[in-house]
């Protein structure tokens, strides 16, 4: 059963166009998993975001002192997808938002949740569908996702993109993303697409 649709949302564009949402929910992988699985979605990249170090690497973040949190940019088009859709999706399928700094066995700060608003409008929608499932006990523990401005995205190495796609029989995709995927496709099957790879 889907969780609700976000109250507060923006309608649908008039036009087809490009927007940009950036998320944390998790090793980057399967976060990118899901998202790219989304009609509407254009482009999604993996990379590292919040922190204070002024670049950033796999190996760098992954000793937990730069800041940042292992996170996806999602280019997508407003005509097709609403932010609050996407919302819905990182809340539901993507992650957990109720585990701080962690998700499942990866434990610390960089694969903890947050929403990276790029403008007030995202910010807006972000806390008050935060709010709204709170209030409605959608989770049994308390959501605790960051909503933070997006000050930077750094892209994360080659071999990270669409890590899932190209290495399925990796045992931690297996565990970990492919019920994420399985999860999309059964409760969203109307925005599920297959996704082959960048063309």
């Amino acid at each position: 059963m889907p969780i609700p649709s976000p109250q507060t949302d923006v309608p649908l564009a008039t036009a087809p166009g490009r927007q940009t949402a950036v998320f944390a929910g998790g090793c980057f992988w399967g976060t990118q998993a899901v998202f790219q699985r989304l009609k509407g979605v254009l482009d999604t990249t993996v990379g590292y975001s919040g922190g204070t170090a002024e670049t950033a690497t796999y190996a760098q973040v992954t000793t937990e002192t730069t800041g940042h949190a292992e996170s996806v940019e999602v280019v997508y088009d407003p005509s097709k997808l609403t932010y609050g859709q996407l919302l819905r999706i990182f809340f539901s399928v993507a992650h957990d938002p109720t585990q701080l700094n962690r998700q499942g066995n990866d434990i610390g700060p960089s694969y903890r949740s947050v929403i990276f608003y790029a403008n007030p409008e995202q910010e807006r929608i972000a806390k008050a569908y935060i709010a709204q499932l709170d209030a409605a006990h959608v989770f049994p523990k308390k959501i605790v996702t960051q909503v933070t401005p997006l000050k930077a995205f750094y892209r994360a190495e080659d071999y990270h993109q669409d890590y899932a796609l190209h290495h399925p029989e990796n045992p931690y995709i297996e565990v970990c993303d492919r019920p994420k995927i399985e999860a999309l496709k059964k409760q969203f099957p109307e925005l599920f697409v297959d996704y082959t790879g960048k063309h």
